[in-house]
């Protein structure tokens, strides 16, 4: 029986750009950051409070799981900003917000009210979208 989810996938353009963004910018953790047989690089963050679900900072390349095409098919959706992140919570967006602006998180969405709480949007130094957002049981 599966029990929880353990990783999910970002796809960056450069992970040590990623990892500082996700460790410098959001406050991540670092999970694990090893070198596998092949080349490939195992990169994982997570939010301090949650380490149970550690993101894959991944950066499509020409080896086991790519082609060369597909490799650059996906970098260039990155790069269009067709891939989200998903969804990082927060118990105050707007402090949050003002927090990530100040260390320079791009925002394409200011804090705005939803029906399910408050919600802004912003990008990672890939190109990839995510909500921050605060449920209306915590406004």
């Amino acid at each position: 029986m599966i029990t929880s989810i353990a990783h999910a996938t970002i796809y960056v353009l450069n992970q040590d750009e990623a990892l500082d963004f996700y460790k410098n910018k959001l406050g991540f953790e670092v999970g694990d950051d090893m070198k596998v047989e092949g080349g490939f690089r195992w990169l994982t963050v997570y939010p301090k409070s949650k380490p149970q679900l550690q993101l894959v900072l991944a950066e499509p390349k020409e080896g086991p799981m790519f082609t060369k095409d597909s490799a650059e098919k996906i970098r260039s959706l990155i790069k269009e900003g067709a891939f989200g992140a998903g969804v990082f919570e927060t118990e105050n967006c707007q402090k949050t917000y003002e927090e990530l602006v100040a260390k320079g998180v791009e925002f394409i969405q200011p804090p705005t009210e939803q029906l399910y709480g408050v919600e802004a949007m912003a990008i990672d130094n890939s190109g990839n979208w995510f909500s921050l957002v605060q449920r209306k049981n915590e406004i």
